[in-house]
């Protein structure tokens, strides 16, 4: 029996009951033949918050979930109405699966190509080693300020940004001078704009 991937919509917040309810009603009902893998993709992201680094996991697409299903009878072509007939057993199991909403496309979904799993499931794997990258949401001419390292204390703009290394590089005034910096992201935080302002004289 085939197996493809689809995308089951769940409510916001239930993605990990529903995965959960899919993993162990599969055993408990003998659904192997049925029903494969069940994915939550998520990704590491580290953070600075109050100052600290900290790692959190991020769920990649909030309110949905990935699952592998022998849905459509090939076998049986098209039911009576002249649409993709589908494995009743499949269809139920999931209607009953709590936070469980429906397919995103529709009674019939189309499965997700191969290359789109690939990239969801290589490139954000959501179980093991999972790939960590750091939260940078710095912009170009944006001011900050330095909290480590030897350029602590200054405050600058920012010339560069490297989101995948979570590297920044601020221009700073040495001695005078503009003088470009590198500096990790959590080494700096962002000059409220109302700081930056000079004041009215």
């Amino acid at each position: 029996m085939v197996k493809q991937w689809f995308v089951l919509h769940t409510l916001t917040g239930q993605e990990n009951k529903a995965q959960k309810s899919i993993e162990a009603r599969v055993k408990l009902e003998r659904m192997e033949e049925f029903i494969g893998r069940c994915v939550i993709p998520t990704e590491r992201v580290t953070e600075k918050k109050d100052g600290k680094k900290r790692t959190i996991t991020k769920k990649f697409f909030p309110g949905y979930v990935l699952a592998e299903l022998a849905l459509y009878d090939e076998a049986k072509g098209l039911d009576e109405n002249g649409k993709k007939a589908i494995f009743e057993r499949t269809w139920q199991f999931l209607r009953e699966t709590p936070g469980v909403i429906g397919f995103v496309g529709g009674d019939r979904p189309q499965p997700l190509k191969q290359s789109e799993v690939d990239s969801i499931l290589l490139d954000r794997p959501s179980a093991g080693a999972m790939a960590e990258r750091p939260k940078v949401d710095f912009s170009v001419d944006e001011t900050v300020k330095i909290n480590d390292g030897a350029f602590m204390g200054l405050t600058g703009q920012v010339s560069m940004v490297d989101p995948d290394k979570g590297k920044l590089k601020v221009e700073v005034a040495v001695f005078g001078r503009k003088v470009p910096v590198d500096v990790e992201y959590w080494q700096v935080e962002k000059v409220p704009i109302e700081d930056t302002l000079e004041p009215l004289k």
